[in-house]
């Protein structure tokens, strides 16, 4: 889940918002405010009700905004690096790079964030209960209290990418000593779940007339297609077994010199090797990579006064992976950049170039039908934890 909005970082995780989040703030604000709030606080004026339904949507996603924050910071103990948070339509999810290191470190993010709602949600109804408080402000923070757990108990559900099937498969992890075993359990689970819940909101819809089910039948949309894409990476990561970036990079790429004019490059480079992306040099380093497609922007006679360098991905910012880096484990990242290929470093050196063709090639040699479904599937990362970390080198 990409941000659209970056809200920059707090306490050192980068944060951001998708633009999916505007659509459950407005349902959240509009359905405390005409529904929840009136029959729990009856009485009060129009104006108080919307009050009330802004502040306990602001206090909701600051709460799972929490809730990830444990996680990331769990996962930080553990020595994994945070991507960042992303607040979107089902919440929140925490991003970060890497394999979990053991079964019991999963076991531990997983659990930091639903122990952050459970300590919200306790204090919050325990505040509700035990102090006097305006009757607007006991309103909200009784049903913040309430909406924690209640969101806590949905989250320890065991089916992947549910907090509780991580729980569960990190359990599994530990008895059976395979990760792709374990993971492939829990996402049967998640699929169960995913499955249940659709047919139960479509049977509220057309059996009941609630249009509450609609929204039943959403998630558990959502729970199933997340819960397919865990598992066909399950299966990824065994087609793939035992090969490494180095195995599928391409040795000896052609490179281009950062001050290359643009319609050099494109006319004496591209159309004589027809490459989607080639590194930037200067002074015999690699500085970064130029796709076609970036090069190619603007009116064609610019290019003549535009350099590379002026297009390329900077090497700070461009996706670089280890040689001896796993292949199934690295092909999540390279999936998630924009031109779909890597620098590939040995001990720091440029070693290759590395592109999702030539994984997807290897994959459906391999894997058969299966690569052909991941190539369709972009073989997207699950939000939290994807393989053993690549290793981005600088």
């Amino acid at each position: 889940m990409q941000p659209s909005v970056s809200l920059g970082r707090i306490a050192g995780v980068k944060v951001g918002i998708n633009w999916s989040w505007l659509i459950v703030v407005a349902l959240v604000v509009w359905s405390l405010a005409e529904g929840v709030f009136p029959e729990t606080n009856p009485g009060l004026s129009d104006g108080t009700y919307i009050a009330m339904a802004a502040v306990a949507a602001v206090a909701f996603f600051l709460s799972l905004f929490l809730h990830e924050m444990g996680h990331a910071q769990q996962a930080r103990r553990e020595g994994m690096e945070i991507e960042g948070i992303t607040l979107w339509v089902f919440g929140g999810v925490a991003q970060f790079r890497g394999m979990f290191p053991s079964a019991g470190a999963e076991f531990r993010i997983a659990i930091a964030g639903p122990l952050v709602s459970l300590a919200i949600g306790a204090v919050c109804l325990a505040v509700a209960l035990a102090v006097p408080l305006p009757d607007a402000v006991d309103g909200v923070v009784f049903w913040l209290g309430y909406i924690n757990l209640f969101l806590l108990a949905f989250n320890m559900l065991p089916a992947l990418p549910l907090d509780g099937g991580r729980v569960l498969r990190s359990l599994l992890w530990a008895r059976k000593g395979d990760f792709t075993s374990a993971t492939q359990t829990a996402a049967a689970l998640g699929r169960a779940f995913g499955q249940v819940m659709i047919g139960g909101g479509v049977f509220l819809v057309i059996f009941v007339g609630a249009i509450g089910g609609v929204w039943l039948a959403f998630i558990g949309w959502f729970l199933l297609m997340a819960a397919e894409q865990e598992g066909s990476l399950a299966e990824v990561r065994v087609a793939l077994e035992g090969l490494r970036v180095r195995d599928v990079m391409v040795t000896h790429p052609v490179c281009v010199d950062a001050d290359l004019p643009v319609d050099r490059f494109i006319d004496e480079v591209f159309f004589r090797h027809r490459h989607t992306a080639y590194p930037v040099t200067e002074d015999g380093e690699w500085v970064g990579i130029v796709s076609f497609r970036h090069a190619a922007e603007g009116p064609r006679e610019e290019w003549a006064r535009v350099r590379v360098r002026d297009r390329m991905i900077p090497r700070a910012d461009a996706l670089g992976l280890d040689a001896d880096a796993d292949l199934s484990e690295a092909l999540p990242e390279l999936a998630q950049t924009s031109i779909r290929r890597a620098l590939v470093f040995e001990h720091g050196r440029p070693a290759g170039l590395l592109s999702m063709t030539d994984a997807m090639r290897v994959l459906e040699l391999r894997g058969g039908r299966l690569g052909a479904r991941a190539a369709a599937e972009g073989v997207v990362p699950p939000a939290e934890g994807a393989g053993r970390d690549p290793r981005r080198s600088s």
